[in-house]
């Protein structure tokens, strides 16, 4: 039996779905920030603000209650495990659900499978209610110094190689395996991913803003955060086309969500798997004989010609890992004559899914069924600048005093008695540099030593990859200076917060790594060019908030 190929957009599209919303008083109370900025006291304070919040789904607990313990200010990779506020209740008879191995089942037995039933309780009573047409939603976010204007729809999922959606960052397969735990038991997208593109003032920015400023909300929610989000519905056919005609020939970059796209793209090569298997396609007509998945794959296609930014493509690698399912060649652009296919692998679980859906617009070739997209809030960056804030570190273990001493043979350091004053020098120094606090005061790290730091830093990489603060903390100072390598166990993350980064290191006796913010046009010439940017690097923002409109593929 062969292997399936996959269907791929041709373009940049986003198709209208039936949205899942909350049919509740406030519905503020049942949203959530997105699944990896909650932390495990996040979680009790959002159950506590309403007892169908999002959070029952997104991070769904285990019957056992047994999560290891969290630390509220780090930022989670991967979900905590915790017992229901309340049981949910028994859902209706279903066809079963396929899973791939007896080890797969036990992963998602304790909270995936509690997800699942919580969502089809909560369908069932009519906490959540489907709505009634296909649409489009205009979602903003609003407040002191913020407007975001975008729209969530089902995004085609390309694959990078046809540079249509552009990660920037490389992923782990920890997340990807949690993700695709939760995606395939409850067979929904519960919260979107953050894309970016350059509209260029063209049909669908001009419609965002139009409809935000003349139509009625559906929905109205103001957030603890100080934000509010509204969301609009559009529904009508020749909207949708003008929208989808002028985000054709566009790029999106992958602003916050690579987990979430590269589950979106392995979950998509399970359905077909699993299709393929059960309803074998028939032999070919002797006269059409069946396109080799070689052939088809992996030629390159003609590059797109410009970036987000509306920048010229810069061409270079294609740098995503084996570990990365959103990496790989680039298949060959589609035409009429030849159909955009993938080859798909029959690696991991197969779930049961919704039925096909052979008339989608933007694919071409095999059948595409829901799971071919994915839940995406896409944003005009020209329009609505986006918020590009700093990711920090903490080194537990690391002494302060040890880690500043140690950087002294290869950087320039400066000592600071107050915190404050250190974060004002180091926002005044010349990329790259380093504040590191703690117990005892902070180190401003600048001026590295420049045969040191070239010989570090990576020859097949580009010089702007090279340049990178997050570049030179990882390939410099985390395995030259100090000896380690930055993964998850070594190196805990913080988002924005200083104060947060340094009461961590005080608390496990490790230094606090702060840093600047990537600038966003190095961000998108780094992805542009076919590059990487080290893990945990950027937090675009204002993220969407989860839980405004959900996405099951049986109602899709």
């Amino acid at each position: 039996m062969g292997i399936p190929e996959l269907p791929l957009p041709d373009g940049l599209v986003l198709r209208p779905f039936r949205g899942v919303r909350f049919a509740v008083e406030d519905p503020a109370k049942v949203t959530s920030p997105p699944y990896d900025l909650i932390s495990d006291a996040d979680v009790d304070a959002l159950l506590d603000s309403h007892p169908n919040n999002v959070v029952r789904l997104i991070l769904p607990r285990s019957p056992r209650g047994d999560s290891p313990a969290q630390d509220p200010t780090a930022r989670r990779q991967t979900p905590p495990q915790h017992t229901p506020s309340a049981p949910a209740p028994t859902p209706p008879a279903a066809a079963p659900h396929r899973v791939a191995s007896p080890p797969a089942e036990a992963a998602v037995a304790s909270r995936y499978i509690e997800a699942r039933d919580t969502l089809r309780a909560w369908l069932d009573s009519g906490v959540l209610v489907p709505d009634k047409a296909p649409a489009l939603y205009v979602y903003e976010q609003s407040g002191p110094g913020v407007l975001q204007r975008g729209l969530i729809g089902d995004v085609g999922l390309a694959d990078p190689g046809q540079r249509i959606i552009l990660p920037h960052e490389d992923v782990v397969p920890g997340p990807i395996a949690d993700r695709l735990a939760l995606m395939s038991t409850t067979q929904a997208n519960l919260e979107p991913i953050f894309l970016l593109y350059d509209g260029d003032q063209g049909t669908a920015t001009r419609m965002v803003g139009e409809v935000a400023s003349t139509r009625p909300p559906l929905v109205s929610a103001h957030t603890e955060d100080g934000l509010t989000h509204r969301l609009w519905a559009i529904t009508n056919t020749s909207e949708i086309e003008a929208i989808n005609a002028d985000l054709h020939h566009r790029q999106a970059l992958i602003a916050d969500g690579h987990h979430r796209y590269a589950t979106y793209r392995v979950l998509q090569r399970q359905e077909h798997a699993t299709r393929h298997r059960a309803h074998p396609e028939p032999l070919p007509h002797p006269e059409e004989p069946s396109p080799s998945p070689t052939s088809t794959a992996r030629q390159t296609p003609p590059p797109r010609t410009a970036t987000p930014g509306g920048r010229p493509l810069a061409e270079g690698p294609d740098t995503g890992g084996s570990a990365d399912p959103v990496g790989g060649s680039a298949p060959e652009r589609p035409t009429p004559e030849r159909p955009a296919r993938e080859p798909a692998t029959a690696e991991g679980a197969a779930a049961g899914g919704a039925g096909r859906d052979d008339s989608a617009p933007g694919h071409a070739g095999p059948a595409v069924g829901p799971w071919d997209f994915g839940l995406a809030l896409l944003v005009d960056s020209t329009a609505y600048p986006p918020n590009l804030q700093a990711i920090h570190r903490v080194i537990p273990g690391l002494p302060l005093s040890e880690a500043a001493a140690k950087a002294k043979g290869a950087w320039r350091v400066r000592d600071f008695d107050d915190l404050a004053q250190g974060l004002a020098a180091l926002e005044e120094a010349p990329e790259p540099a380093f504040l590191l606090a703690g117990g005892g005061g902070s180190h401003l790290l600048t001026d590295p030593d420049p045969m040191q730091l070239a010989h570090a830093m990576p020859p097949d990489h580009s010089e702007r990859w090279n340049s990178l603060n997050t570049s030179v903390l990882t390939e410099f100072v985390l395995p030259k200076v100090w000896g380690m390598h930055d993964d998850e166990q070594t190196v805990r993350i913080v988002h924005h917060d200083t104060d947060a980064a340094v009461r961590l290191a005080i608390r496990t006796g490790g230094t606090a790594v702060l840093i600047k913010p990537l600038a966003v046009d190095d961000v998108l010439a780094v992805a542009a060019g076919g590059e990487r940017v080290p893990r945990k690097s950027t937090s675009f923002g204002p993220k969407p908030r989860t839980g405004l409109v959900l996405r099951t593929f049986a109602i899709d």
